[in-house]
């Protein structure tokens, strides 16, 4: 079984908060093709540095269980494009790890 962490960004690149309804439409999206998921709605603090500028951003975690990681793959890889495009975004983290249900 494979684990997958979407760090979903809460601002726009520009800072402007992203709409709720994005969000939402985005764990429909994921309920839907997953049958189901787990949201961290508390807000974490992400920073990166590039070059001499660090990059701050708040961010929710959805995470999600799949059997299929050769049909999920895609899935997030076509997702992940969306998201930076739609949501304003230089990238998004997606974090994918084996994992054994008891």
């Amino acid at each position: 079984m494979r684990e997958y962490e979407i760090y979903v960004p809460l601002h726009f690149n520009d800072g402007t908060p992203v709409e709720w309804q994005k969000l939402q439409g985005l764990k429909a999206r994921l309920v839907e093709q997953f049958g189901g998921l787990t949201h961290f709605p508390q807000q974490n603090e992400g920073l990166w540095k590039v070059g001499e500028f660090t990059f701050r951003d708040h961010v929710v975690i959805l995470r999600v269980l799949s059997q299929d990681s050769v049909k999920s793959e895609r899935f997030f890889a076509r997702l992940k494009k969306e998201i930076k495009r739609d949501w304003q975004q230089e990238d998004v983290l997606i974090v994918a790890r084996d994992v054994k249900a008891l």
